[in-house]
């Protein structure tokens, strides 16, 4: 039979490239590692792997293995820490991935409120799932996704919780600064600084400069939306960013907003969840105060969110 041993094997041998490599990141000898998989292969007449060159290369068998492990191990891990938690009294633990670049700020005042009211439920924020994270969601690696982007499928319960609008950020001195509202050809010839992946991931190319067949000069990967703004007050570029991030992060700063498009570009944020987890009592707890909490919070959401 197939244990969790053998995955585990599998997917470390696949992530480390090697056997050695994979029997010291599991604390184990490479003759147990390799004599694990002699009996797997053994007892199925298949191969897991074959020799190439210096590295492994898999088999059909073993990608088969390798795709299996890469759903199974992680959610059987969380399985043990969340006996684990109910051990020990926990209530349960909850993993949250953010694909929305900016959002964190925004999950950082749920937060407080959250573990307030449930003491009992762990929390884990993962930014590792920032651009997979339906994914990540569909193979039980997270437990709630926050998306801008959310995919209609069966499995799968997404809930708005706020909306925003991009605007163009650009320097007080900027060709463009004035301006009520901007058009595609306005970007062209600009370095466009945005989150570090590729335009069909982004709104401002797909619903707004791809439609046009425009597109900027140059586009700029930046990780930090910090930065992103530093950037802009230093004349390197312009870039779309939600409203409120806009308003709470260059006070100060010489930057300017103009509207993208004459009707805006306008997107909510959503909770995403499984479907067969969306009446779970401390996951709909987040769900509930997450509608509760704007961006910027007003001091009347404030003492909402403080109750």
């Amino acid at each position: 039979m197939i244990d969790r041993q053998h995955l585990t094997i599998i997917r470390e041998v696949n992530r480390t490239g090697s056997v050695t490599a994979a029997a010291d990141r599991m604390n184990l000898s490479q003759s147990a590692v390799s004599h694990a998989i002699a009996k797997l292969e053994d007892r199925h007449q298949v191969k897991v792997w074959r020799k190439k060159g210096r590295s492994l290369e898999l088999t059909q068998a073993g990608a088969y293995l390798r795709d299996l492990a890469e759903r199974m191990v992680p959610e059987l891990e969380h399985a043990e820490r969340v006996l684990a938690d109910i051990a020990r009294g926990r209530r349960g633990a909850m993993r949250i991935g953010m694909e929305c670049h900016p959002c964190q700020k925004w999950l950082m005042r749920v937060t407080a409120p959250y573990l307030a009211a449930w003491p009992d439920v762990d929390l884990e924020v993962r930014t590792a799932f920032r651009f997979d994270g339906i994914a990540a969601l569909q193979a039980h690696e997270i437990d709630v996704l926050v998306t801008p982007d959310p995919v209609k499928l069966p499995d799968l319960h997404f809930t708005p919780v706020f909306d925003q609008e991009l605007l163009l950020a650009v320097h007080t001195g900027h060709r463009l600064a004035g301006r009520k509202f901007i058009v595609p050809e306005d970007l062209m010839g600009e370095d466009l600084l945005t989150v570090p992946v590729t335009p069909d991931r982004l709104d401002i190319y797909s619903r707004f400069l791809v439609p046009a067949d425009c597109r900027p000069a140059r586009q700029i990967g930046v990780e930090s939306t910090d930065l992103m703004l530093q950037l802009v007050a230093a004349a390197r570029g312009v870039s779309v960013l939600p409203d409120w991030l806009i308003r709470e992060d260059a006070t100060g700063m010489p930057i300017t907003t103009i509207r993208v498009g004459p009707q805006g570009l306008h997107k909510s944020i959503t909770l995403g969840v499984r479907l067969d987890d969306a009446q779970t009592d401390y996951i709909d707890g987040l769900f509930q105060i997450a509608k509760r909490v704007h961006p910027i919070p007003t001091p009347s959401e404030q003492r909402i969110v403080s109750e």
